[in-house]
């Protein structure tokens, strides 16, 4: 019987205390709590946030923390050794090794980057060495980032074929409203479906890492489409891993895996390249996309939004104004009428079905 694997990933907020250095007594109760784990036969990943907060908190001599991607970058080497030092002993204290994985989009993007990094995650298990990703801040480009450890660890739960993705935090889970502002805010226990009024209920980025609830929810969306069960929980809960195999205990925001699983590269297509434009198309193309396999045509194009150049990525808008796909397009941005105009061979092609990901059910579809 082959191991359950679980991908762990602690926010900023979590992992460092009040001054912004790495937290070592919590460290050290996550470390333990994963041991656990491994001993009791699953493979984990933790996924770590902190590395500009630690790097700050060395430097930064009380200064408010900058903005500037250059100044971010530059700090988050100072601080991302500071974070594994104390990952390292923390996990040492319990007779376990870990191994440092800084990964980068385009090892989700290209095949091979991606088996290999999936290959190294493997070995690392076979060895008994627990893994510690975090993006390599320090030279990505900010193109080419993810942005958000939340994003990150969500296609690493779909790299390792992760049966359960936690995502832990500084809140209980995902709650009603922001309890800062409604005292009535209450736990959200399950979602089966992530719709307009749970993004409402996340809001916008928090202030001590770069992603907040909203990218939490981002990241459930993306596990669901790989097939991974989320959990949102509190990083301060003891024994948060193990209770949440615990029957008829109830902890955290629990988001159900959909049935349907994208491949690694429409998943990168789908939520992790930035959309530089949008398509509005008719309906008769939302029809025609909703059958599956099917490219977009310049005809069923409306209007186009953004300056965007051949092989970027493209939101694809329905009459309405919602969402409906995502894709690279094939062409330059121009207007729908000098797409139509070429409709020789395959010019009429916008976004091929290869490069195109329907984000909507079905039943979702235009009447």
């Amino acid at each position: 019987m082959s191991p359950r694997r679980l991908v762990v990933k602690i926010g900023s907020s979590s992992v460092t205390g009040p001054d912004g250095a790495p937290d070592v007594e919590l460290l050290g109760r996550l470390a333990a709590e994963v041991v656990r784990q491994v001993e009791a036969g699953d493979d984990v990943v933790v996924v770590s946030s902190g590395a500009v907060a630690a790097g700050w908190a060395a430097i930064g001599a009380g200064a408010p923390r900058p903005t500037d991607l250059a100044v971010l970058q530059a700090v988050s080497a100072v601080g991302q050794h500071r974070l594994m030092s104390v990952w390292a002993d923390s996990f040492a204290a319990r007779d376990r090794t870990v191994g440092q994985v800084l990964l980068a989009p385009l090892d989700f993007a290209d095949r091979q980057q991606y088996l290999h990094a999936r290959q190294t995650l493997f070995q690392l298990f076979e060895l008994g060495v627990v893994p510690i990703v975090n993006e390599n801040d320090a030279v990505a480009d900010d193109e080419i980032r993810y942005g958000d450890n939340d994003r990150l660890a969500a296609l690493v739960a779909h790299l390792v074929a992760a049966s359960r993705l936690v995502i832990l935090t500084d809140a209980p889970g995902l709650l009603t409203a922001d309890p800062k502002v409604d005292e009535s805010a209450s736990l959200i226990e399950e979602v089966t479906e992530i719709d307009r009024s749970l993004e409402a209920a996340a809001g916008g980025p928090g202030a001590v890492g770069s992603g907040g609830m909203a990218s939490k929810l981002a990241a459930a969306r993306i596990a669901a489409w790989s097939g991974v069960e989320t959990v949102i929980a509190d990083a301060r809960s003891a024994g948060v891993l193990a209770a949440l195999d615990e029957p008829g205990i109830s902890i955290g925001t629990r988001f159900r895996p959909r049935e349907a699983k994208l491949s690694a590269r429409k998943l990168w297509i789908a939520f992790a390249v930035a959309a530089e434009g949008q398509l509005t198309i008719d309906e008769g193309a939302v029809r025609a996309l909703l059958k599956g396999g099917r490219s977009l045509l310049a005809q069923g194009v409306t209007a186009v939004q953004g300056d965007f150049g051949t092989g970027d990525g493209v939101e694809i808008l329905g009459p309405d104004g919602n969402l409906v796909a995502k894709g690279l397009c094939r062409r330059p941005s121009a207007t729908p009428e000098q797409w139509s105009d070429d409709v020789e061979g395959s010019g009429s092609v916008v976004v091929h079905a290869d490069d195109l990901i329907v984000l909507v059910e079905p039943s979702s579809s235009p009447s």
